[in-house]
């Protein structure tokens, strides 16, 4: 049987490579987990649970496996020291995961501290509209392999979503668009269809705008669909390879 830990840290780096000087390949946030298949004294080669995905991190005291009971559901949540808003510790993205273990009014305990109850939902909360709140992240910074408020890329912008309402999603835009198989046509488009190119993936909005986490313009931007296709067409020679609905 495979045994699991939890990610007991707001973000942390899983690398290609075990070396801070390698490609970021991905992010863990709070509350995901992972097994262990390599142990040296500085990292860990590690798969994530939740999407398979492998690399490395580095060797700190994590949790043994927690089972959540609550989720994020704000770009960022505070985590404070007592059950009022006085002291704050961390913040938690979206998406992140607690086990809680007390209830004081307002506010629920976890590992690591308090936050408020208005942050969080039940662990099996979903939304009807999964992307129903995608656009808390227009203007957060691109970063390659990020997961979080303090950067995300392209496919995790889709990713984290459908993951909260525990919903598969692969990390990797080339395996998002070989996993999900309904495809429309660009002239049915609607709202939360999802558009991909080689190496790059949006969401539609309405029919006639989309989001996406662009590195050209470094962050996550609302954009025009044919004004978006024209110009990956024309800067990067990208045309659009497939477009579905979930």
């Amino acid at each position: 049987m495979t045994k699991y830990f939890t990610n007991n840290v707001s973000v942390i780096n899983l690398y290609k490579k075990p070396s801070k000087k390698s490609e970021v390949v991905t992010q863990m946030i709070f509350g995901e987990s992972f097994s262990i298949s390599k142990k040296t004294k500085n990292w860990l080669r590690v798969k994530i649970k939740e999407d398979g995905y492998k690399g490395f991190i580095q060797n700190k005291k994590f949790s043994k496996f927690l089972k959540p009971t609550h989720k994020i559901h704000v770009l960022k949540a505070k985590v404070y020291k007592f059950p009022n808003k006085k002291k704050k510790l961390n913040e938690l993205s979206f998406g992140s995961k607690i086990k809680v273990t007390e209830t004081k009014e307002k506010f629920l305990k976890f590992l690591r501290g308090w936050v408020s109850k208005d942050d969080v939902k039940k662990n099996s909360f979903k939304e009807k509209n999964p992307f129903r709140k995608i656009t808390m992240f227009k203007n957060i910074k691109y970063k390659w392999g990020g997961k979080s408020f303090k950067g995300i890329d392209c496919s995790a912008l889709i990713q984290v979503f459908l993951n909260f309402n525990n919903k598969f999603c692969p990390r990797d835009a080339r395996d998002q668009v070989k996993y999900f198989k309904k495809k429309v046509r660009l002239s049915n488009i609607k709202k939360n269809d999802i558009i991909y190119w080689k190496g790059h993936v949006a969401l539609a909005l309405t029919n006639k705008k989309l989001i996406h986490a662009y590195g050209p313009m470094k962050k996550t931007v609302i954009m025009g669909i044919n004004q978006t296709i024209k110009t990956i067409e024309r800067t990067a020679n990208l045309k659009v390879i497939k477009i579905v609905r979930l």
